[in-house]
């Protein structure tokens, strides 16, 4: 079933379903119902020992604790429930949360995870996101290094609000934090092969025991292939495909019970063709090229689901991410000291049609590369006193080096393109070959600029680096009052230091000449004289508009006197403007057409390319147990996190700068001001929340007011991203999630998110005065419903069904996209859509997944699943077309898949 109303606006990577889920959050999962006397089935059994609904152990405080003790907003998954729900894809994760939303943009390293509606950090490496990564520990600052997949996941937990007293770096929003098998001290492993639509195979497998008595180790490894479900009819090529590889390795020494020491290596490969976005909206301009002059094709923007889109060249996305971590635990008395060490890297070169049409407009060449290479390291010492007191006293330090390029270059399609906008702009009077000639005449040199103009080849080169150090210290006391009452003060400094560059070469002909400069003066007079004369003599003969050439010439005849003081009036009007650029009559040129201009590179005389940044965060809670099956808690916390930085050629100085770098005299021709990176932000959370457990089931509800001021804002305008602050952003609401088991066979697992955002503060937003108006792309309700029935048939073998709902309500894709919206007398604004009011750019969700297994006692099974069986169509991301104003692209999510699994384990 389709719901898409047009919107705002071969290496393989590890292909491992618990994997996917290894970037979820999922609602408390209960183990499946057993009797003690049962013998159970390998499946069954690794889900007794992750736990029942809250009986699952966490770490969501850097100690366990089970669900139901642990006071803060936390859900749970293990690796069985992402297994029975099938998941294959980091987008599938949020179907298992409703708390949780991920997304993927044009590259398959651009993966957004957003927490009650915060987060950010996907089409810029100098953003960070708000909501923090980690895998076993170790954190990973980027999304192009969250996406391998783990098959040996224990459990995930995502920790809702900011988390930032303990997690430090990046946690402003939340934490995903996901918790992989040690290695096993007796032999054991799983392999699988799953097959499905579009040719979809996965292969993964694990494998863990003894080395000797004190050391044990584990390898694991996946395969993840699929066809794409969109064409390009100009390759023949299938797009949006999965292609990934990885192995992962293991070990665990363990001399003493008192000491402990994990070694973990992992490597894995990504080569895609991702991603596509179809058309939704095609303007005039996006017409000019699929006309008979240009002859580029797009999709029909009636059907943006139809499977096809059209590009020059498939796009293209190589990732390698490789790392290295150990961690070392270490028991003294009543003291555990922990150290957890870590080193990573990941190279990620990708490409597209910029352009999103087959003309022949933009060129890529390695759109975008990027390097990064972090260094970890955490150590803490947590104690317990008398069973009374709980302390924990550690300090994290990060060090990271980016390193990112981009090319991107005019095609043979982008002079005929841009010279048909200056006809139509002008009504012909305009062209290029008289504006080439035109402009060198006047510098003396007639031939200068001919053919020059959007000129095939002409490009911009950017190449950027940061480097960023960061520490914190962090401490956190967890002070039991009495049996029942327990007072929690925590406390997080953070130290933040970047240091970064920014360097931009352009041979863009056009978009370096100065329409203000002194030469051209003649050419603007004329320009002013000529629409003056039109104005005036159209207002003359009350058409509501200027007059054509033969209507002047018909007036002049007619009403000579009048025409010669008109032709004396626009005569004093051009002499007196053509040398005032607010009046420059070549002004709307410029904005149209001088995309790639010059650049003031970073760092320089008045720009060090620096930021320092420091904060405190806290932590305060008190928590109660009302009776031994229900707890309640009450809660305030801070958050924090650095500035990020706008590693893009749209990184501008800002306009505070402008007087100082008139001065040094380092501006550069048509200066652009904007900024050069969005300075932190801070968030705090008031929480409160109920949790009970009982032998069937088990709740959690949180009511919550979060708010983030600064919020870091990365918005598309069409050419590129505006990074800004938001002045204030703010969400209230509540979250429900719970199991109940009516019989043993029967667990069904719901939750519920109530979300209420709005800008409380943002004046300057890139549509105009925001502030009072509700975000984009977060629903009202978000809902994810399973039931999983286990039913023995005998010689314990079980059936096991599955079914899951996951729903989103309408919500608005975009704020607003800049050639579709009006600005207010007041500054607000209003989306206004160009072409079908009645199709506001919007999404809703409701996806049904459902798979049915046989679980042998020997450790077999065969499952049969799908995902979205539905079909339930919707846009998942939505932009302006890149220069082609009044058109909107946007990016599809993935339709029905449907297959089958072999599974054994022993």
């Amino acid at each position: 079933m389709k719901l898409f109303a047009p919107g705002y606006a071969t290496s393989a990577r590890a292909a491992l379903l618990g994997s996917a889920a290894a970037f979820s959050l999922a609602i408390p999962a209960a183990a499946l119902a057993q009797n003690a006397d049962e013998a159970l089935p390998a499946a069954d059994a690794a889900a007794d020992e992750a736990g029942s609904g809250n009986e699952i152990v966490v770490t969501a405080t850097k100690r366990e604790q089970t669900l139901q003790d642990v006071p803060i907003a936390v859900s749970v998954t293990t690796a069985e429930t992402i297994e029975r729900a099938q998941v294959r894809d980091l987008k599938d994760l949020a179907t298992l949360v409703p708390s949780l939303r991920v997304s993927e943009h044009q590259t398959s390293t651009q993966t957004d995870f957003i927490i009650r509606g915060f987060g950010n950090g996907a089409n810029n490496a100098g953003i960070e996101p708000s909501v923090g990564v980690f895998v076993d520990g170790v954190y990973r600052s980027r999304s192009a290094a969250q996406i391998t997949d783990l098959p040996d996941v224990q459990r995930i937990e995502v920790l809702r609000g900011p988390q930032s007293t303990l997690f430090g770096k990046n946690a402003s929003a939340g934490v995903v934090s996901i918790i992989t098998q040690k290695p096993k001290f007796t032999f054991g492993g799983n392999v699988e092969a799953s097959y499905g639509k579009y040719n979809a195979l996965v292969l993964k497998g694990l494998v863990t025991g003894p080395l000797s008595e004190n050391v044990a180790a584990s390898l694991a490894a996946g395969y993840n292939r699929r066809d794409g479900f969109i064409v390009n009819p100009i390759t023949g090529g299938k797009i949006n495909d999965r292609n990934r590889w990885f192995i992962r390795g293991q070990l665990l020494f363990q001399p003493h019970d008192g000491l402990s020491v994990r070694l973990i290596g992992d490597y894995s490969k990504v080569n895609e063709a991702c991603c596509a976005a179809e058309s939704v909206q095609v303007g005039a301009r996006t017409g000019i090229l699929t006309s008979a002059l240009i002859g580029g094709k797009v999709n029909a923007a009636s059907d943006p689901f139809g499977g096809v889109f059209y590009a020059n060249f498939d796009p293209t996305n190589s990732v390698e991410n490789y790392g290295l971590s150990g961690q070392i635990d270490y028991e003294v008395g009543p003291m555990t000291v922990t150290s957890i060490t870590a080193y990573r890297q990941s190279k990620t070169l990708a490409d597209f049609d910029p352009d999103f049409t087959s003309a022949d407009l933009l060129r890529g060449a390695n759109i975008g590369r990027v390097g990064i290479k972090t260094f970890t390291q955490e150590l803490r010492l947590q104690a317990n006193f008398v069973d009374r007191v709980n302390v924990l006293l550690g300090g994290f330090y990060f060090h990271e080096n980016v390193d990112q390029g981009t090319d991107i270059r005019w095609g043979t399609s982008a002079r005929p393109y841009f010279d048909a906008i200056v006809r139509g702009g002008s009504g012909n009077a305009l062209n290029f070959a008289l504006l080439e000639g035109t402009f060198g005449a006047l510098e003396g040199n007639p031939a200068k600029y001919i053919g020059q103009f959007f000129a095939a080849g002409q490009s911009f080169s950017e190449t950027d680096t940061l480097n960023d150090n960061n520490f914190s210290i962090f401490s956190q006391i967890d002070f039991k009052v009495t049996d029942r009452l327990t007072l929690t003060g925590g406390i997080n400094y953070t130290n933040d230091k970047k240091r970064f560059s920014d360097v931009i070469v352009t041979n863009d002909v056009f978009g370096a000449l100065n329409l203000d400069a002194a030469q051209y003066a003649p050419f603007r007079n004329q320009l002013l004289f000529q629409g003056a004369l039109a104005s005036q003599v159209g207002t003359a003969l009350g058409l509501g508009r200027s007059a054509t050439a033969a209507e002047i010439g018909g007036f002049a005849v007619a009403n000579n006197a009048t025409y010669n003081a008109i032709v004396a009036g626009s005569t004093a009007f051009a002499a007196a403007n053509q040398n005032n650029p607010a009046a420059n009559p070549l002004n709307a040129l410029g904005s149209a057409l001088q995309i790639f201009r010059p650049y003031l590179g970073i760092p320089n005389v008045v720009e060090p390319g620096r930021t320092s940044d420091d904060k405190f965060t806290y932590t305060a809670r008190v928590a109660f147990d009302a009776s031994d099956n229900i707890n309640v808690y009450a809660s305030f916390s801070t958050g924090y996190k650095a500035s990020s930085i706008n590693l893009s050629r749209d990184s501008r100085p800002t306009i505070s700068n402008r007087a100082a770098i008139e001065a040094a005299g380092i501006g550069v021709v048509n200066q652009k001001y904007g900024s050069r990176f969005a300075g932190p932000e801070s968030s705090t959370v008031y929480e409160a929340g109920i949790k009970g457990s009982w032998r069937n089931a088990s709740v959690n509800i949180a009511v919550f007011h979060q708010s983030i001021k600064g919020f870091q804002a990365n918005n598309f305008n069409g050419l590129g991203f505006d990074l800004s602050n938001a002045g204030k952003q703010s969400v209230r609401g509540f979250e429900i999630e719970g199991m109940f088991r009516p019989v043993p066979e029967l667990t069904i697992n719901g939750g519920l998110t109530y979300l209420d955002p709005k800008y409380d503060d943002y004046p300057l937003s890139p549509l105009g005065n925001a502030t009072g108006t509700r975000p984009a792309q977060i629903p009202t309700v978000s809902l994810s419903l399973s039931a999983d029935y286990n039913h023995e048939l005998g010689n314990q073998n079980h059936v096991i069904a599955h079914v899951g709902f996951h729903h989103e309500s309408k919500v608005q894709a975009l704020e607003g996209l800049p050639a579709f919206t009006v600005t207010n007398a007041n500054g607000t604004f209003n989306y206004q859509p160009a072409i079908d009011a009645a199709k506001p750019f919007t999404r809703e969700v409701n996806e049904l997944d459902s798979s049915l297994t046989y679980a042998m006692q020997n450790g077999l099974e065969l499952t049969i699943w799908g995902r979205n069986l539905t079909d339930n169509r919707y846009i998942t991301a939505i932009f302006d077309s890149p220069a082609q104003a009044g058109s909107v692209s946007a990016y599809p999510n993935t339709p029905r898949t449907f297959g089958g699994s072999v599974r054994f384990r022993w």
